[in-house]
């Protein structure tokens, strides 16, 4: 019930913004009556179906097709009516320079009436109408082409003190699966064969299996059960992950339950999952650390995290990889307090799902929030790997940022 009040709150601004939209857009058009009034039924009947299927969305139990089409929906229409808003706001400011002008200019035998309309401009209204059609266009092509198109990195993590036995063995990494967003079973389990077909030793999973909540994994829990590795999978929690979005912050048995499930089915899957601990991992007869908390973040975003009791036991270990959830707990504490972490792999910032991603270029809008938000940074000898992501949130597609697969190959130089 809590959410209800911000629901019915954005569904009347969202409104609101239909009836200014919807008035600029008739006010330029040379419609017959009829072409109109069928305008007015087929634009109306679209808004009012798309509040009522993001309200069932929410509260009932729907078909993931089907709640993924009404996602994909309202998104777009959103981001359509963003790119057209400043056109009309620019039309508006117009219209009322032209209205004060009118006001100062008002010549007593000639006096103009306080009613007299001033017409929208035709331009503006249609450039605003172009410009909608310019995040239609990309984004589309970003649901149709960007979700699933699984992209395998190499990285060669080097790693000054690692032991022979471990000098060239490989590891997989896979973020942000999101499953709740998922509406294409065969694209998902795609990706996983293509990280299977790797065949990489061990394999980290660093974070943020669902939205909300735990149950929204079922569909798809045989899937990434599949997800196996000679040396393990080894898995740690991220924000979407306790149902702090979906119970609030405050203890109740609810989100008790919810989150005991997430740990159930890390262990129903074969995942390891790391909760403030760590792990040695042993080939012949030398070993390293693997340490995993839970969520640490900055700002909003929880700080579950104790890596005091995950270093714990730690100090004869050679070399020590951390599976931290959010980049921002590198910075924010590992790099102060713990240098004998030698590598952090991460997730969290899905690269935004847009930008531009290439061999000598990265830019996304997220860089202007996170510092570290994709691929490897290193400062001094501490390393950090950010894997924009396996899923999708929010926006169900990806626009040059595409969901990754990274396969490390360890070395010792």
């Amino acid at each position: 019930m809590g959410r209800l009040p911000f629901i019915i709150a954005a569904c009347i601004l969202l409104t609101a913004f239909d009836i200014y939209f919807f008035k600029a857009i008739v006010s330029v058009f040379k419609w017959k009556p009829k072409t109109k009034k069928n305008f007015g039924i087929l634009y109306w009947s679209y808004s009012f179906l798309l509040i009522i299927g993001v309200f069932a969305g929410i509260y009932l139990n729907l078909f993931l097709t089907l709640r993924a089409i009404i996602l994909v929906a309202f998104f777009l229409t959103v981001a359509c009516k963003i790119a057209m808003l400043p056109f009309l706001i620019l039309d508006d400011l117009r219209r009322l320079f032209i209205k004060l002008v009118r006001k100062k200019q008002r010549i007593k035998d000639q006096p103009i009436s306080e009613a007299e309309p001033i017409s929208r401009s035709e331009f503006l209204v249609k450039a605003g109408l172009v410009a909608a059609a310019v995040p239609l266009t990309s984004l589309s092509w970003g649901i149709i082409s960007g979700a699933y198109d699984y992209q395998v990195r190499r990285v060669n993590l080097i790693l000054p003190n690692l032991p022979k036995a471990f000098d060239g063995i490989t590891m997989g990494q896979i973020s942000d699966i999101h499953s709740g967003s998922f509406y294409n079973k065969t694209a998902v389990k795609g990706g996983v064969e293509m990280l299977l077909g790797e065949k990489p030793d061990f394999i980290f999973f660093t974070g943020d299996l669902v939205n909300n909540l735990t149950n929204e994994v079922r569909d798809y829990q045989d899937i990434f059960s599949k997800v196996k590795a000679p040396l393990g999978v080894y898995s740690s929690l991220g924000n979407h992950d306790y149902g702090d979005y979906y119970f609030g912050k405050e203890s109740s048995p609810a989100k008790v339950k919810n989150l005991k499930d997430m740990v159930d089915v890390h262990k129903i899957m074969g995942y390891n999952l790391l909760l403030n601990e760590n792990r040695r991992l042993k080939v012949d007869g030398e070993e390293i650390g693997i340490l995993g908390i839970e969520n640490w973040g900055m700002g909003r975003f929880p700080k579950y995290g104790k890596m005091e009791l995950a270093v714990q036991h730690t100090d004869d270990l050679p070399v020590k990889l951390l599976l931290s959830h959010d980049p921002s707990h590198w910075r924010g504490e590992v790099l102060q307090k713990y240098p004998q972490i030698d590598a952090m792999f991460s997730g969290h910032t899905h690269g935004m799902q847009f930008g531009v991603r290439l061999k000598e270029l990265q830019w996304s809008p997220v860089q202007y929030i996170y510092k570290e938000w994709a691929g490897l940074y290193q400062e001094q000898k501490q390393q950090l790997y950010v894997n924009v992501g396996y899923g999708f949130l929010g926006y169900p597609g990806r626009v040059g940022i595409l969901p990754e697969i990274t396969i490390f190959t360890l070395k010792r130089a």
